[in-house]
This record gives C-alpha cells, sequence and structure tokens, in this order.
C-alpha cells in the first residue's frame, strides 16, 4: 500500500479494495504499508491488535481511526511477518532492502544497498521525529502546565511544582496529564529537554557536558542514557549523523 498524495484515503474508499487485499492475505501474500498507506491497511482489519507504524505525524489519526491497533511512530519498520508497515515516504528503501533479504537472502540484500549507496537497514523513525506536544485536547489546566514548560525548557519536574502551576491535586494532575497529552509528566518533560538538546547537537559545538547542564540534567551521563533511550542514538552519534556545516549533515 503506497503513501498517495493529499489526506489518507478515507474510509469508504479505502474499504473499496480491503476485500481483495484479505483475499491475497489469505493466500499468502504479506501486506506492506508505506506511510499513509497504513489507512488502507487498516481498512482490512488485519491489524487488530498488532503494533504498527506509519509517518510519525499521522500517529494520533491512525490511533483515532483504528483504536484497536497499537501505533508506534518511533520505529521506521515494524515487521511481524504477514504485516509490515512502515514510516515515512522515504522508508520505502528499508522496506524493499527487507523485503529482498526475506526473498534473497542478506549477501543480496547488502549488495543491493551497495549498488544504490544507501545503508542497509537499521535506522529508526525515532531518529528524525520532533517532539510535538498535543495541545488540542480542550483541558486548560493542563495546557497551562504546557506552556509553563515549554517557557523554562522543562526545568521544573516536581511533581507537587507542576500540580500547582495546574492548580490540582498532585493524583489528580497526574492523570489529567496523561489523558491529556498521552504522556506521564516525567516522560513529557524529558522529551522536551531532549528536544532542545537535539537543536544544541545539531548547531553548536558545545561539549555534550555542557548542554546536558543547559538542557538541566545535572549528571550528564543520566542525560545520556535518557538521550539514547528516546532518540535511539547517542549523543555522539546523533551529532555525527546530523549536525550542521563542516564535518557534519549539512554544508
Amino acid at each position: 500500500m503506497p503513501p498517495g498524495l493529499g489526506d489518507p484515503l478515507p474510509e469508504h474508499e479505502a474499504k473499496f479494495y480491503a476485500d481483495w487485499l484479505l483475499s491475497e492475505h489469505s493466500r499468502g501474500a504479506a501486506l506492506c504499508s508505506i506511510c499513509k498507506g497504513a489507512f488502507l491497511l487498516g481498512e482490512t482489519g488485519l491489524l487488530a491488535g498488532r503494533t504498527v507504524t506509519t509517518h510519525w505525524t499521522y500517529e494520533e489519526q491512525l490511533a483515532s481511526r483504528f483504536p484497536d491497533i497499537k501505533v508506534n511512530t518511533d520505529r521506521l519498520i515494524i515487521d511481524d511477518g504477514d504485516i509490515l508497515t512502515a514510516g515515512g515516504v522515504m522508508a520505502w528503501i528499508d522496506l524493499s532492502l527487507i523485503l529482498i533479504e526475506r526473498f534473497l537472502g542478506p549477501n543480496i540484500m547488502v549488495e543491493t544497498a551497495g549498488a544504490f549507496l544507501v545503508d542497509p537497514p537499521g535506522r529508526e523513525q525515532s531518529y528524525y521525529r520532533g517532539f510535538s506536544p498535543r495541545l488540542n485536547h480542550g483541558d486548560d489546566s493542563i495546557l497551562k502546565v504546557q506552556h509553563w514548560l515549554q517557557l523554562t525548557g522543562g526545568k521544573e519536574m516536581r511533581l507537587a511544582a507542576l500540580a500547582e502551576q495546574a492548580g490540582l491535586e498532585p493524583r489528580t494532575f497526574m492523570r489529567r496529564f496523561q489523558k491529556a497529552t498521552g504522556h506521564t509528566a516525567g516522560e513529557y518533560v524529558q522529551r522536551l529537554r531532549i528536544n532542545r538538546a537535539r537543536d544544541l547537537l545539531q548547531l553548536t559545538r558545545d561539549p555534550i557536558d555542557s548542554i546536558a547542564w543547559e538542557v538541566h540534567y545535572s549528571d550528564p551521563s543520566a542525560f545520556r542514557r535518557i538521550f539514547t533511550r528516546i532518540i535511539g542514538l547517542s549523543p555522539t552519534e546523533y551529532r555525527r549523523r546530523f549536525r550542521a556545516g563542516p564535518n557534519g549533515n549539512g554544508t
């Protein structure tokens, strides 16, 4: 299922293809989607109970339209055997190489990657995805805290301080924050800090320990662990891959 142009394929159009896809799947065909193609694949019902990926900008829309699937847009490719889903449009390259490896073996896959001057599969969408907080949830108390965190760069993450900003009891705040944003307050602050660290790694030559302090980590080793967990690359690897300017990814 290719990504297509414009908005994701609406339900009434996607259903037109669903029976044929189910028939092919029942005959042993593996089904693959790229980016918005996941919306078409979802109409088959074959994604129910599975974890799939799509481009991260469509995460909420896909999860809302198909509440019985789990969407993980940190992943670039999710290979579930008979169902493979890929992230953004250019993830078709990684998907193609995975299929070449499946049908022709790892040696042919590596040779093909070399011939086309692309890396073998191994990237993740989390390398590229920025943190885009959910702000349209309608909970004004939580929105107030989100704006405050953005303004302060996530400097404060004590539960009592966050709850005070919201004017809520701590337990009520925790419940409403996760419902509104999709994250615990702690994870939200971590992602906000790491998003800022990504910018600094790309745009400055500051030492990594200095960047850790600037984004409010007093322990640089803790910063490195959290960065690697969220992004999938260490700060050093991320800078090597993405830093702009000489010796980086830019010009």
